[in-house]
């Protein structure tokens, strides 16, 4: 256990704002940002995509687990405050290769089935596996959307109330 808990510091501990900057370069980013527009205007929810290097040592201290973090940034950055509880929180942890979905209650689990969160996680994290950051985040984003389809908040779209902007904790 405390083995396990060393090793993970260490992995954080020795990523770095290169390696984010590497799979995540700016053209990526912009390219998210318009898979994330272009996803919007086919469902009323609102998604943000937010990627972290590595926990900051506060978190690994308490051995926050990935999930935990994407919660908590989920609050952080306000992805809650929709006029319909419609916004979702696609979390990407770099030092883990974790990737996790927050949805806020108007789309949440009482409508959508946790598996179908798990599957778009998975599409991601195929891709992030084989190298493809890019083209696993804007298939993550799309199967999102899809789900959003799938499953649209009962209330119509407010607009568009989140920045479509990638996240770079």
């Amino acid at each position: 256990m405390v083995m396990q808990r060393l090793k993970r510091m260490l992995k954080h501990g020795l990523s770095s704002d290169w390696q984010r900057r590497k799979c995540f370069p700016s053209q990526s980013l912009d390219k998210i940002e318009a898979a994330i527009r272009d996803c919007e205007s086919a469902h009323a929810g609102e998604i943000r995509f937010a990627v972290e290097t590595a926990l900051p040592f506060r978190a690994l201290w308490q051995n926050q687990s990935p999930r935990e973090r994407a919660i908590a940034i989920f609050a952080q950055q306000h992805v809650w405050d929709t006029e319909h509880n419609n916004g979702v929180l696609v979390y990407v942890l770099l030092a883990e290769r974790d990737v996790e979905i927050v949805a806020d209650r108007g789309v949440g689990n009482t409508r959508v089935n946790a598996r179908e969160w798990e599957a778009c996680c998975q599409v991601m994290e195929e891709h992030f596996r084989r190298g493809e950051f890019e083209a696993g985040a804007v298939a993550g984003i799309q199967a999102v959307a899809a789900v959003l389809q799938r499953h649209p908040p009962a209330l119509p779209d407010a607009g568009n109330e989140l920045p479509n902007s990638t996240i770079l904790l």
